[in-house]
């Protein structure tokens, strides 16, 4: 049974919260400048164009705001440039919290400029906004263990789940082996890869593709990169259920329904 069902009120909270996850994911909050003489502030978020991702776009078009582009090359962008209106936007932050490190960095950064409205401050500070990760981190860490101790998952975090399994989830089948895998990565957050596995009662180990895997060739890297792969049926169970209860909106639930076979 779908969380929202036929309840407009539920199906909008769900987009919503659903939102965050894929800024999390594929969004960006952006602060620049125009010939280092004025600020300009932009919340983007930028996927591969198909039908699906469009229509998913303009759904938060229409109830968040911003507005829908089609790129030249083959990208489908939702973008909010109005200083305004970015303003009463970042306040759903406030209810529904980020919860990668690096998106979380920039919305402070964008905060302090909105208050500052300084180029030169902007100037000198642009570098340094992600200096502060490791106690964001550690709050971060705190949200979570708050909603596991207090069993709070539906209250906000199973639909980010979704925004950010559309976002970082991949779902794939090996044709010649038969073999299904669910896997999402992120970029150091190897907390949160923690906590969306134990939600899942995963067992396998979430792996740092960074530091390379010569049996698949992968080269080591700079970045931490975190992988969770799921083979496991009864988890892969377990994902299939909360994708129907919380749902997929764009490209992703195609090949969710895929995945799953059904028609």
């Amino acid at each position: 049974k779908k969380y929202f069902s036929n309840n407009t009120n539920l199906r909008n909270d769900h987009l919503i919260k659903f939102w965050v996850g894929l800024m999390d994911g594929d969004g960006s909050i952006q602060v620049n400048h125009w010939q280092k003489k004025n600020l300009q502030f932009r919340l983007i978020i930028k996927l591969k164009y198909t039908d699906n991702n469009f229509k998913m776009l303009k759904l938060f078009e229409s109830l968040i705001g911003g507005k829908v582009n089609i790129s030249s090359k083959n990208f489908v962008l939702w973008v909010v440039n109005n200083k305004q209106e970015i303003i009463r936007i970042i306040k759903i932050f406030d209810k529904y919290p980020l919860f990668t490190t690096n998106k979380r960095a920039q919305l402070e950064f964008l905060k302090q400029n909105l208050i500052f409205n300084d180029i030169t401050w902007y100037l000198i500070n642009r570098n340094n906004k992600y200096f502060n990760n490791k106690n964001i981190s550690e709050i971060i860490i705190k949200n979570l263990n708050d909603i596991k101790i207090n069993n709070s998952y539906d209250e906000y975090f199973n639909s980010w789940l979704s925004g950010f399994i559309e976002a970082e989830g991949c779902f794939s089948s090996r044709k010649t082996s038969n073999v299904k895998s669910f896997s999402i990565g992120q970029n150091d957050d190897l907390f949160l890869l923690e906590f969306i596995k134990n939600k899942f009662k995963g067992s396998t180990k979430i792996r740092n593709t960074s530091k390379g895997d010569a049996t698949r060739r992968t080269p080591r890297t700079k970045l931490n990169f975190y992988l969770l792969e799921i083979y496991k049926l009864e988890t892969l169970m377990l994902i299939y259920n909360h994708c129907i209860k919380y749902p997929l909106l764009g490209e992703k639930k195609l090949s969710f329904l895929k995945f799953y076979s059904i028609k």
